[in-house]
């Protein structure tokens, strides 16, 4: 592989946006990659996946470089070099790349491997929660699970057209898919693509969504005609999937606490060909208190630490702080038992989080229980990375009996 200095420069530019001034890589990619309409797929592929590459690796590389958490300009370089040689990638004869230590880069890669929390570049206080929770076995499995490349994950939206049919659709323009096992409304694609330019999307035929996050909604056992309520329906992945399993009838409302996102969700069900959607903002506790008793499903899809899709958004190993689990355990407690008033008898709630950690998993689950027993456990499902190749996440269902 050949280097270009334009791509290397938008790769620096980004890092810089990432660890310097705390960007969102995901929303730093997405800029980048409009920085030269000229670039083709290949262009657009190398500097989306260097950038993540690199975030991805920030302290295995760091720890390499020696560039001891301070990012300059040139310690970003040498971030870059570290990540090229490791790659096998011949460095060109440019300034930035003057004295770099070949040998002992891959040295000191070859060292690295015996400490886990450097081997597999995350925090220490992670590593240590991690092993605490899960144990040394199950914790180190997953990491090399996170560590991943994340697939791209379409869900079919069957309101519109039926999988074989997309899988047609898709393929006219170019992009080939496959299904995914035990799941049938997910296609994975073969190759990554920008599919948000595809004519399919554009006629609202399918979402980019995780195979396990696709798991969610059908868990919830969700039939046409129901009263339902998505509590934290964020941009509404998960309530755009209730409205094709209920065939757009009943209602649903999509609740959450920023009214920005409520918005996104609305263009999203218009493309969609969503019409039993009712979106609300949640600014007081009224809102809640207006539905108790009310619903005849209601889903919890719960704020979270996320280490369950930290192959989808690497630079949130390096945001998340250890007191923010403190915080987001009490406010998962405080959700679960405010929100799950809204069950009316008979009725079912699910509680969900894309973490893999017990504490915020059936640990809240059983605790919730203990102090509302009109509730009954029903069943629970644990989806690990390392046994899916997909995201992990928990789901619990229960049931009010009276």
């Amino acid at each position: 592989m050949r280097l270009h200095r334009n791509l290397c420069f938008t790769v620096i530019d980004s890092l810089n946006a990432i660890f310097n001034d705390e960007e969102y890589a995901g929303k730093v990619v997405e800029k980048a990659l409009k920085r030269d309409k000229r670039w083709g797929a290949r262009d657009r592929k190398f500097v989306a996946e260097t950038i993540y590459d690199i975030v991805r690796w920030k302290r295995l590389y760091n720890e390499i470089a020696g560039t001891k958490d301070h990012f300059t300009r040139d310690n970003l370089w040498k971030l870059f070099a570290v990540w090229a040689v490791l790659k096998g990638i011949e460095l060109p004869d440019w300034k930035y790349f003057e004295g770099t230590p070949v040998r002992r880069i891959k040295g000191k890669f070859d060292e690295a491997q015996s400490t886990r929390a450097i081997k597999e570049s995350i925090p220490d206080w992670m590593d240590e929660v991690g092993v605490k929770e899960l144990g040394e076995a199950v914790w180190s499995r997953e990491l090399t699970a996170l560590n991943l490349k994340a697939e791209v994950i379409l869900r079919v939206n069957t309101l519109k057209i039926d999988i074989a049919t997309l899988q047609k659709f898709l393929r006219k323009e170019e992009i080939e898919t496959e299904k995914v096992r035990d799941n049938p409304t997910a296609l994975r694609l073969t190759e990554r693509k920008n599919v948000f330019l595809t004519d399919a999307f554009k006629r609202g035929y399918f979402e980019v969504q995780d195979a396990s996050s696709q798991l969610v909604a059908p868990f919830l056992q969700v039939q046409p005609g129901m009263r339902v309520v998505d509590t934290c329906a964020g941009a509404g992945g998960k309530t755009l999937h209730l409205a094709s399993i209920m065939q757009n009838k009943g209602q649903i409302i999509a609740m959450d606490i920023y009214a920005g996102k409520l918005a996104q969700l609305k263009k999203r069900a218009k493309r969609a060909g969503v019409h039993n959607v009712d979106m609300r903002v949640i600014e007081n506790t009224k809102v809640i208190k207006k539905l108790k008793d009310s619903a005849d499903a209601v889903l919890i899809d719960a704020p979270c630490s996320g280490i369950g899709v930290l192959k989808r958004n690497p630079d949130s190993k390096w945001k998340l702080q250890p007191e923010f689990l403190d915080t987001i355990r009490a406010t998962q407690a405080e959700i679960l038992s405010s929100y799950s008033r809204m069950v009316k008898k008979g009725g079912k709630l699910v509680y969900a989080t894309c973490s893999i950690l017990p504490s915020e998993n059936q640990d809240q689950v059983t605790s919730f229980l203990k102090s509302h027993p009109e509730f009954k456990f029903v069943e629970d499902r644990k989806i690990l990375p390392s046994k899916s190749g997909f995201d992990g996440f928990y789901m619990a269902l229960l049931e009010r009996e009276n």
